[in-house]
């Protein structure tokens, strides 16, 4: 692999999609390839994202339930695949989670964007599991509920699903934003005390679709309904 050492390998100034491949079929690419072109565009970065190269790796390494991962830099577009490491042994057994010490920052244009400065998540996600946990939860400077390490987060009370939003600080993720068109969804300010006032609570990103939360800093959820409907949904529409 070719890869020439330009501002996206020094500095991070790059974008990347993780993107689930089920039985051949990439879900949601041109969902993906959007959000990358908008970063390519935010950054001003000279490389495109090729999407004759992206079919041609589809074609040279087909996956049943696989993970293409495509990133690019000012001088680099790079592929890479591997197995999807969410099954449904995870979703029946739910995630664990706590509060991340660290503070996401809801001022920079790199929390908007999925972008090679990823370092908080990947080093808090270790941390997560680590001590026990499936996910750490970010807050922003003013306390505020952001997302997770590698997923959005939503709450559920008398059946009505709230999600942080946007100027929150966070990614705004492809199955969010599915979500968001395709379901009645309140986008709203959540302090880390207002949790127990909740039945339900979920994560969501592109690898595992819609993971409910059994408990988060301690507070377990009692309910998993919807949860367990939109999953079904989802992956039932991705087909």
């Amino acid at each position: 692999m070719d890869i020439r050492l330009d501002e996206g390998y020094w500095f991070g100034l790059g974008v990347f999609e993780t993107i689930a491949v089920e039985n051949g079929k990439v879900v949601l690419l041109e969902e993906h390839l959007q959000r990358l072109e908008k970063g390519i565009r935010e950054f001003n970065l000279k490389m495109d994202a090729d999407k004759e190269q992206i079919a041609s790796y589809l074609e040279q390494y087909p996956m049943t339930h696989g993970v293409m991962k495509i990133a690019v830099s000012d001088e680099n577009m790079i592929i890479t695949h591997r197995q999807n490491p969410y099954g449904a042994q995870q979703f029946q057994k739910g995630f664990r989670g706590m509060f991340s010490q660290v503070i996401r920052n809801e001022t920079s244009s790199l929390t908007y964007h999925k972008t090679l400065n990823y370092g908080d998540c990947i080093l808090e996600k270790r941390k997560a599991v680590e001590d026990g946990y499936d996910e750490f939860v970010f807050c922003n400077s003013k306390g505020e509920i952001c997302e997770g390490t590698s997923s959005n987060i939503f709450f559920v009370k008398d059946h009505v699903v709230y999600t942080p939003e946007l100027s929150c600080g966070l990614l705004p993720g492809i199955v969010r934003d599915y979500l968001l068109e395709t379901e009645n969804i309140v986008e709203t300010v959540i302090l880390p005390g207002e949790i127990s006032g909740y039945e339900e609570c979920f994560l969501t990103n592109s690898l595992m679709g819609i993971m409910p939360v059994t408990s988060l800093e301690g507070y377990s959820f009692p309910k998993r309904d919807i949860a367990d409907t939109w999953n079904r949904k989802f992956w039932r529409d991705m087909e």
